[in-house]
């Protein structure tokens, strides 16, 4: 399987078991409609390893960990399983040692699929597939979701409490005979009923940010209007909720320099789960996508202020089918972009009109096509805007179609 993909279940029960060159912890979440956990009780672990329809096996080191689901024991309301890994070593990432996780019949054994997430790096946690229910059809996904913050970055998201045991104070300095103690001591705490695992105990808590530090970190639109760097990535979601609305991809540049008036055209290019090509959205084809994504048409001078070209994406009627959009500007008339100035693309929200998030193209390149921003759609059903900033020799958004794909 790949990234996205996903099959039909054959069998009532499945196997998810994840192997790797080192020892993992396995997890499985029971998620509603909401995608959230009812309760921490639906968080499937090897201090918890049974909940409803969902157990834990563990491998005893030998073999994977695994996941096993009955989904005619899944209870009404639960619509998604994810299964997640983490390496046992705390702080150790997936860099170089890619799981692979493997879904097979829990009856006779037999293999389903397998998955291997690709392209893996400071990840500590993954969310790696997820079994779940579909026009009353149980499906595995391929999902490879990765988190810098182990399993505890990937049980909150999802709702569970996460508690972390407050640091012991310094012991004093012992006499060389340590004196009886007068009354006996107090008993220890009970630990919760989910107790996170130990071997990756959550980060300290960091404070929000509008505007992450250069290439690192993802926000949310909590505070307002975000500005992007190249290779930023921000969440379209407002307060926790996502912002499943119509938003416009505003595009906007001036000729350098006082120079000559320059054609550049705007366009949107959809992708599905295997990057697939699905259509493209230009001046030559204003409507894509069942009239979800619209162009406002070509201008032919980038003279004036405000956005030159609109592109108009109702992100709520997008079919499940496009995961991915890649906004791309071309010089059609062959001018390079170190002939233009003031290169930006803006994201708005096309009923209230506010500004979401701006990026500006402050550094050009001597070519003839750029890549400005992608809009990804997670696994959780929320969107996220990266800047790319990425230039290549392209005069029409047919030659954008392999190297956006690539950028997704």
């Amino acid at each position: 399987m790949t990234p996205g993909s996903n099959i039909p279940l054959a069998a009532a029960r499945v196997t998810v078991d994840v192997a790797a060159p080192v020892r993992l912890d396995v997890s499985g979440l029971l998620l509603t409609a909401d995608g959230k956990v009812r309760s921490d009780d639906d968080f499937i672990f090897y201090n918890q390893p049974s909940g409803p329809g969902v157990t834990y096996r563990s491998g005893g080191g030998s073999a994977p960990d695994a996941i096993t689901v009955d989904t005619a024991a899944v209870p009404p309301g639960i619509e998604k399983i994810v299964v997640t890994a983490s390496p046992d070593a705390a702080g150790q990432t997936f860099q170089g040692i890619e799981p692979t996780a493997t879904v097979r019949d829990a009856d006779d054994g037999s293999v389903l699929a397998t998955f291997t997430p690709p392209r893996l790096g400071a990840e500590t946690a993954l969310v790696i597939v997820e079994i779940y229910l579909r026009g009353g059809q149980w499906k595995a996904r391929a999902v490879g979701q990765g988190y810098a913050d182990g399993l505890a970055g990937i049980a909150t998201d999802f709702g569970v409490t996460v508690e972390e045991p407050a640091p012991a104070p310094a012991a004093p300095p012992q006499p060389v005979v340590p004196p009886r103690p007068l009354t006996p001591p107090p008993p220890p705490p009970t630990a919760p009923a989910a107790q996170f695992p130990t071997s990756a105990p959550p980060p300290p808590p960091v404070p929000p940010a509008a505007v992450p530090a250069p290439g690192t970190g993802k926000v949310n639109l909590d505070k307002g209007r975000v500005s992007l760097q190249k290779n930023q990535t921000v969440s379209l979601v407002k307060g926790g909720r996502p912002l499943l609305a119509r938003v416009k991809m505003g595009l906007g540049w001036e000729p350098a320099y006082h120079g000559a008036d320059i054609d550049l055209d705007a366009s949107v290019i959809a992708y599905g789960p295997q990057r697939n090509h699905i259509d493209s959205c230009y001046f030559g084809k204003l409507t894509i996508l069942n009239g979800a994504v619209k162009h406002s048409g070509d201008n032919l001078t980038g003279e004036g202020a405000g956005d030159d070209e609109v592109i108009v994406v109702d992100l709520g009627r997008l079919s499940k089918e496009v995961t991915g959009l890649v906004f791309t500007v071309n010089s059609f008339s062959g001018q390079k972009f170190t002939e233009v100035a003031k290169a930006y693309c803006r994201l708005v929200d096309a009923t209230t009109e506010e500004e979401l998030v701006r990026f500006d193209l402050t550094h050009a390149e001597p070519q003839t096509g750029v890549m400005m921003a992608k809009l990804v759609r997670q696994f959780t059903g929320e969107w996220e805007m990266t800047a790319l900033g990425d230039f290549v020799k392209a005069r029409t958004v047919r030659n954008m179609v392999k190297p956006a794909a690539e950028a997704l």
